[in-house]
């Protein structure tokens, strides 16, 4: 069962780990022994950002020594097995694809699902200050967490509660010890450009998404890894970076189709940005695959309704959110998996945007 709601919808609850109150010390012991006034020293304990480094680092040590847990807020009467899903948005069909694997492995596993829509960052950059005020008052059994990029503070909270919670597609590389799950990006990088490669296109470009990001860089390192394998030599003008967005990637091909020598074919590292790609060589009276040859990458339903039809990259988005949930499901139960990187393969799915290059 899945319940939504943004701004903290109220769902079942269950106790956090540890049980209920106990006689350890207050927050008031541990703000003394610090130092530090209760307000800041709260501050640290809820993942706040605006404290002093010196100040988090003696109130965290003072948490330590005296060996204070803050106990989620919870009713015992409530059902148990809640599983708590932050997700950007469910505007998109790439949220619709995770929360469909999500439920179906919490359904088989007897679990319940509340979904929190927006970043755990503020717009700003920050972290949101209310996101971890939501997850104590739920009191989860566990946390999953969609292309977040969590805050070293939300994580040392997360880990001072014993919250388990597992990344699915991470946006960053996560602190050592930390658990996702994700696709074969680099093999999916060599994939599309070897698909190119293989019709004797040779003038590849790569429309990439945000710079410094797992799957965007692993992507592109793939599709120069494929170039390279065939003796291609790479052309730095022909990689251009976007955000993972239609209108920035149009833009990006724009720039590429005014190069002296534009790419006869072009790897968007998302089918998002391909729908970019099109529009871009729609615009300049360029034909899908006559003139053109176009790659995406995720496999989208969006791919399918495209015209023409999307030759992509299949990554398993639902497969990897139900295998995040079983991993986090073994966790709760006081397991520790082997490895901390879980990668499902990836696939090209031909269709109808790809074609050897005019002689």
């Amino acid at each position: 069962m899945v319940r939504s709601g943004s701004g903290g919808a109220m769902a079942p609850a269950r106790a956090g780990t540890g049980g209920g109150t106990s006689a350890g010390p207050t927050l008031a012991v541990v703000a003394r022994e610090a130092g530090v006034s209760v307000p800041t020293a709260s501050k640290v304990v809820n993942g706040r950002e605006d404290v002093a480094p010196e100040t988090r680092r003696r109130v965290t040590e003072a948490l330590e020594r005296l060996g204070y847990v803050r106990r989620p807020r919870f009713e015992a009467t409530k059902a148990p097995g809640l599983i708590d899903l932050v997700v950007r948005s469910l505007d998109s069909s790439w949220s619709g694809a995770v929360l469909h694997g999500v439920e179906e492995a919490a359904h088989d596993a007897g679990l319940e699902v509340v979904v929190t829509t927006g970043s755990v960052r503020s717009r700003g950059g920050g972290p949101e200050r209310d996101w971890l005020d939501k997850l104590t008052a739920r009191g989860p059994s566990g946390i999953l967490l969609d292309l977040a990029e969590p805050t070293p503070a939300q994580y040392a909270w997360l880990d001072r509660h014993r919250v388990p919670y597992v990344l699915i597609d991470p946006v960053v590389e996560p602190p050592p010890g930390v658990v996702s799950v994700g696709a074969a990006n680099w093999q999916g990088g060599v994939t599309a450009a070897g698909h190119l490669l293989g019709l004797g296109h040779e003038r590849i470009a790569c429309v990439g998404g945000d710079r410094g990001t797992m799957c965007g860089d692993a992507r592109i390192a793939g599709y120069r890894s494929a170039l390279a394998s065939a003796g291609i030599r790479h052309r730095p003008e022909y990689v251009r970076h976007g955000d993972f967005d239609e209108t920035t990637a149009y833009h990006r091909t724009l720039e590429l189709l005014g190069l002296p020598q534009p790419p006869t074919a072009v790897f968007a590292c998302s089918d998002t940005m391909a729908l970019g790609v099109y529009r871009a060589l729609a615009e300049r009276g360029l034909r899908v695959p006559d003139d053109v040859s176009v790659v995406g990458f995720d496999d989208l339903p969006e791919a399918r309704w495209a015209a023409p039809a999307l030759t992509t990259v299949r990554q398993p988005l639902s497969e990897m959110a139900a295998t995040a949930l079983r991993l986090l499901v073994r966790m709760m139960a006081g397991e520790r998996p082997e490895g901390t990187r879980t990668e499902l393969s990836t696939r090209l799915v031909e269709r109808s945007s790809t074609a050897p290059p005019r002689s």
